[in-house]
């Protein structure tokens, strides 16, 4: 009558070995080769092996001081020092980071918020990085339309490009 049929396993799901949970404060560098959740305060870097299939999970609760370097990471929290995502980076929309992003891959919830500089790598042809000096947060639902694209290294104004401007 009852059968696990109707559960499917999502091959894509990921599993975290180690969770740092909100009652917890860890001072100094942690290394990851599996699933790592910050529910607590980390004051040192993270770093998970780039060739690995490691994720990095800061939960809107998480507070991270120091860099983050992983194939993939998710951050919903606040982070205060780079992040560099080999594979892939979501910002979810309590994201809060001070520092550069480095990506491949990126996607960015509407409320994220980053305040440094953006770097994105093509590591399928190693392209040059492409940077672009933002203080960005996503605060409306319109997309937003550039009229012109300049070269991938010239600094944007964000005052300039914004969802009013773009209609």
């Amino acid at each position: 009558m009852f059968s696990d049929k109707s559960k499917k396993t999502d091959k894509n799901a990921v599993r975290y070995d180690t969770l740092i949970s909100t009652k917890t404060t860890v001072v100094g560098d942690i290394t990851a080769t599996g699933g790592l959740h910050i529910d607590g305060v980390v004051r040192g870097n993270l770093r998970a092996d780039p060739d690995s299939d490691a994720t990095i999970r800061i939960s809107e609760s998480g507070q991270v001081t120091g860099q983050i370097s992983a194939p993939n990471i998710i951050i919903n929290g606040s982070v205060q020092g780079d992040v560099y995502a080999s594979s892939y980076l979501e910002l979810a929309g309590k994201a809060r980071i001070k520092g550069d992003v480095h990506y491949e891959r990126m996607e960015m919830v509407l409320g994220a918020q980053i305040n440094g500089q953006i770097h994105h790598s093509d590591a399928s042809d190693n392209a040059p990085v492409k940077s672009v000096n933002s203080s960005l947060e996503l605060t409306d639902k319109k997309p937003l339309r550039a009229k012109k694209v300049a070269d991938s290294t010239e600094s944007i104004n964000p005052e300039v490009i914004s969802p009013a401007a773009s209609q």
